[in-house]
């Protein structure tokens, strides 16, 4: 049976296929990577923005990012599932997010839709506009009302409707509904720990669902760096970053930080709308 969110890759090599055999939950596959970014033209290109009246911050941009090489490096779109790898049809970011900034505020998850053309600027309003509708007081998204109707069963009725969703899941049968709604059915997870000024992690990632990369953003702080041979002082950020090796080779993951790195250095690359979003082709 076919799902809603991804199409079954039928043309890998039998290297590629038998992977998942062997290494059969997320957590038997995770590859951990720290990049360390210097600011500086984050910041400019920040400023720059505001004095033009487009408010954006470190959150919109490394977004706006992640979704750009999303859309050029399409094996980084991929997930496994019942140990078989599919592609995506789009592109979904998810976030957990605090509606009060209290240590007893509620948490709740929003999950951002994107073509992969989109500049910063529509960027800015996508994530805008689905954190407004998550934080809106007394809001309910799908996710909080799914967990609401679960969690008021007993206990043994969770497990067992817990269960029977995974299961369903593995096997192509999980509603499309469900699948939209679930923040870990994703093609990337990102915490933004920048804004409570905590230092990146790195975050594990999660059996349920089909997310294979998971991005933590810490807060801006002072590092050295080597620039022309030479040790300076620089405002950087730290990014964590858990990977499941499974679906995409290390060549293709190198050239995808490559590729992250060059827009984080150059962020006015965003400004103009992608022609095309790459195919997986397999």
């Amino acid at each position: 049976m076919r799902r809603s969110d991804g199409r079954l890759l039928k043309s890998l090599s039998p290297f590629v296929r038998i992977i998942p055999h062997i290494m059969t939950k997320r957590n038997d596959a995770q590859n951990f990577y720290k990049q360390v970014v210097a600011v500086d033209k984050i910041d400019q290109y920040i400023k720059e923005k505001k004095d033009q009246g487009i408010r954006l911050n470190y959150l919109h941009l490394f977004i706006a990012v992640y979704v750009r090489v999303l859309a050029q490096r399409p094996q980084l779109n991929r997930f496994i599932m019942n140990n078989k790898i599919y592609t995506r049809y789009d592109i979904r970011i998810s976030m957990a997010i605090k509606r009060l900034l209290k240590d007893d505020g509620e948490e709740t998850t929003v999950k951002f839709l994107f073509s992969g053309l989109e500049s910063i600027e529509e960027i800015v309003k996508i994530v805008d506009q689905t954190i407004e509708e998550g934080c809106a007081a007394g809001a309910a998204n799908e996710v909080d009302t799914i967990a609401q109707r679960i969690m008021a069963l007993p206990n043994s009725q969770v497990k067992l409707l817990v269960g029977t969703l995974k299961w369903m899941d593995r096997h192509n049968l999980l509603p499309k509904k469900i699948i939209e709604a679930s923040p870990f059915h994703t093609s990337l997870f990102f915490t933004y720990l920048k804004s409570i000024n905590l230092d990146f992690i790195y975050h594990h990632l999660y059996d349920f669902g089909t997310t294979g990369i998971f991005v933590a953003l810490g807060k801006s702080k002072k590092l050295p760096v080597v620039e022309e041979d030479q040790v300076v002082v620089k405002k950087c950020c730290e990014i964590g970053y858990v990977l499941d090796e499974r679906i995409c080779d290390g060549l293709y993951y190198s050239n995808s930080f490559k590729l992250v790195k060059k827009y984080l250095a150059n962020p006015y690359l965003l400004d103009e709308r992608l022609e095309k979003v790459e195919e997986d082709v397999n």
